[in-house]
């Protein structure tokens, strides 16, 4: 069933806003991963970085559930945002995924991060024992966000259960809000629930929430969301950016979307980016993903000429 932002929130939001809706977070896509000979292409990413980052997105976001994190060790992942970072990409434009089970873990990947200076940390909850009560969430980001200590700051709660099976309630974000104070930036809500999505924005206006499903974005952006973490920006950034600063859902991006949905989502964006790219490198992916043969994408590609020709701002 579909559901009104105006029955959702108890008021009607400004469906056509007279200017681009200011945005604190905005767009920063969560960019795919290039792997060449089982290594990760750092040049190719770099470039991808540049790319999405000269065409408006305010950020870049490394090692999230799109760019395959889990399947990157952390010694591959501090390797290559360092290199990203000696090849011009200020730490300050990355948000860095952090996706791992034990809070020592957690806690390493998230202090090297905000040390080197990145925009924010994505944290995921522990994914391995589950189900995890509300309590025990708590218990775990605690302690990952006591071993940080004093660095700690801009933390991005990753609210994804479809991948963790562990779902993060009103109850877990607000305890971790009220016992941190300051250090969490916001959630990405990856759940691709839209009543869920606008309860969250009414229920925390003070935390950028980040919508993962760009079907609904622009609806989201204009209830009061704070911009995106998404696949889609990898592709087509220009238009994710105007349909969430103008509130306004795009009928093309949707249509988009679910094609994408009818086959492994990320191999699926990988694809994409390699056609739009013209580099094939770029649909290759770790395994256990599967790389997807180029007849599996052709709907998905025709599906972008509504756009028009899809031009890089970086080589």
């Amino acid at each position: 069933m579909l559901v009104s932002t105006q029955q959702l929130l108890g008021r009607a939001p400004k469906l056509f806003p007279e200017a681009p809706l200011s945005l604190s977070f905005g767009i920063s896509p969560a960019l795919v991963t290039p792997f060449m000979n089982g290594k990760v292409d750092v040049h190719r990413l770099a470039s991808h970085a540049k790319d999405c980052l000269a065409r408006g997105c305010r950020t870049a976001t490394l090692f999230g559930t799109t760019g395959e994190g889990p399947s990157v060790g952390a010694n591959e992942r501090e390797h290559v945002t360092s290199d990203m970072v000696s090849l011009g990409i200020p730490a300050g434009k990355l948000v860095e995924g952090v996706i791992a089970c034990s809070p020592e873990e957690a806690a390493a990947g998230t202090s090297r991060a905000l040390r080197r200076g990145a925009h924010a940390v994505l944290l995921a909850p522990p994914f391995y024992f589950r189900p995890a009560p509300d309590e025990s969430v708590i218990g775990w980001y605690s302690a990952v966000f006591d071993a940080v200590g004093s660095d700690l700051r801009d933390i991005i709660l990753y609210h994804i259960p479809g991948m963790t099976g562990v779902p993060l309630s009103h109850t877990v974000i607000s305890q971790l809000n009220q016992r941190y104070p300051g250090a969490i930036r916001g959630v990405k809500d990856s759940a691709c629930d839209a009543e869920a999505t606008f309860a969250l924005i009414k229920a925390f206006p003070d935390l950028d929430i980040l919508v993962g499903d760009e079907t609904y974005l622009g609806r989201a952006c204009a209830a009061g969301a704070a911009g995106s973490i998404c696949g889609v920006a990898n592709i087509l950034p220009e238009a994710v950016i105007a349909l969430a600063e103008s509130g306004r859902d795009d009928h093309r991006i949707i249509e988009l979307v679910q094609e994408i949905s009818r086959h492994p989502i990320v191999p699926m964006v990988k694809a994409l980016v390699a056609h739009v790219r013209k580099d094939p490198v770029w649909a290759l992916a770790r395994p256990p993903l599967p790389s997807l043969s180029e007849h599996s994408t052709t709907q998905a590609v025709s599906l972008l000429k509504p756009f028009g020709e899809v031009i890089k701002a970086v080589a």
